[in-house]
This record gives C-alpha cells, structure tokens and sequence, in this order.
C-alpha cells in the first residue's frame, strides 16, 4: 500500500491545474506515481515539463529509449517502472524474447545488436548504482552522437529518478500494467 494516499481531482482544492495538465497530457486513469505526487502540484508540474522534453527527443528513437528504461529498471529490481514501459518496448518493436533477456538479465549479444546491448549495459550500470564505465560510454557513443549520447543519460538519469520515487512512496502498479511475461525464472 502507498505510503501517501493517491490524491484525486476531487481531493484538490485551489491546484486543480495539475489534474487538468495530467488529464492533457498523460494517460487517462491517472497513472498512480503521478497522483502521489499530485501532493507537491508545482514540483509535479516541473517534473512534468522535463518528461515532456525527453519524450519529444526523437533522435534517440523509442527502441532504444525503452531498452535502455528496461534495462534500468530490471537491473534495480524495479517493478512499477518496468510494468509501465513493457507495453511501450513492444509498440518500439522489442519482440518478446528480447524482453525476456532483459527481465532475466541474460547476455544480451545473442538478441540485440551491438548498439543496442551498449544501450543496455548502460542501462543495466545505473540501475545497478554503479558507475559508467568508459568502455561502456564508448560502445554506445561508437554508434550514438553527443546529443543522442546526453538524451541517453537524461533518460536514464529521470527513469531513475522515478524508480527511487516509486520504491519509496511503495506505489501500487495499476492491474492495466501488469507484466507482460511471466516472471523470470530463479
């Protein structure tokens, strides 16, 4: 159960502007993580400016966008954010196996492109806590210019951001984004 109550419309008494921007915006239900954060309308509002650019970033195109959030997500152990970017991974073109590969943490050579597991080795460095190495920034940045490389961070750096928020306030995930495959196997 989350440890601050999902704030409604209904619950708001002079900031209803943010429910009319999420409504504009985003997905209707009101994903959760937003309606927690509704508690703090200006600084959702902000948080919801700098989502805004990162999706309007096409150059680092949605494949590799998902894989990377994916890739985060999994390695941190992260349920919410990775249960609300499985559907977006098969609308990019990620085909099941290759999610798989991503739950399970396997070896991503056999079922991704070089560039696509640097995306991911990245990815999986963040949500591990763990520096990037040089030799990881040069596998991608081999593929990806400066500006690619910088949206990669930042989208990593805000998925990130989203996986700790989301831990913290114990989200519930939405029944509508349950996973897409069955659990990984132990």
């Amino acid at each position: 159960m989350a440890r601050v109550p999902y704030r409604q419309r209904s619950d708001a008494r002079d900031d209803v502007a943010i429910y009319d921007r999420l409504e504009r915006e985003r997905k209707i239900p009101t994903p959760n993580i937003f309606l927690a954060l509704a508690h703090a309308p200006a600084q959702l509002d902000g948080l919801l400016t700098y989502a805004k650019s990162l999706r309007a970033a096409g150059e680092l195109g949605k494949e590799l966008r998902e894989l990377a959030i994916l890739s985060m997500s999994y390695a941190r152990g992260g349920g919410y954010i990775s249960a609300h970017h499985e559907k977006d991974a098969i609308q990019a073109g990620i085909t099941a196996e290759q999610l798989a590969v991503l739950r399970q943490q396997g070896d991503p050579t056999y079922a991704f492109s070089a560039l696509q597991t640097a995306v991911i080795e990245l990815g999986r460095s963040v949500g591990l806590g763990r520096s990037v190495t040089q030799e990881q920034w040069d596998a991608a940045a081999k593929h990806l210019d400066h500006k690619q490389m910088v949206q990669l961070t930042m989208t990593l750096c805000w998925y990130m951001q989203g996986e700790i928020m989301t831990q913290i306030l114990d989200l519930d995930t939405e029944p509508d984004y349950q996973p897409q495959l069955p659990a990984a196997k132990t």
